[in-house]
């Protein structure tokens, strides 16, 4: 079954929910301290397989990179060692700064 794909408008309204969500961001630590949505966790790509246990199974986890590439690197990963609530943010930090929230500088 392929990993689900959120827009970020379904981002925008998941985070409107009670649900909780995990949002993992895979980018590197100079481009989160520059531009993140609030709440992220991060956790760079090449660390994940290091830091697994930071990662929650028990919910929702949508992953989070620049233009939502090495966040479906990660789906992918994650799912290979057992994940299954996966997530990935299609057009990434980019397409939430356009669509949803201004605020988020681009890069």
């Amino acid at each position: 079954m392929p990993i689900s794909q959120y827009t970020p408008e379904q981002l925008r309204q998941r985070l409107q929910e009670e649900a909780p969500v995990m949002l993992l961001d895979v980018r590197e630590p100079h481009e989160f301290a520059y531009a993140k949505i609030a709440g992220s966790i991060l956790i760079p790509l090449q660390q994940i397989p290091q830091r697994l246990e930071e990662i929650p199974s028990d919910r929702d986890v949508v992953v989070i990179c620049h233009h939502g590439m090495r966040s479906q690197q990660a789906c992918n990963y994650l799912e290979h060692v057992g994940f299954q609530r996966l997530i990935n943010l299609r057009g990434g930090i980019d397409a939430w700064s356009l669509v949803c929230d201004a605020s988020v500088p681009r890069y």
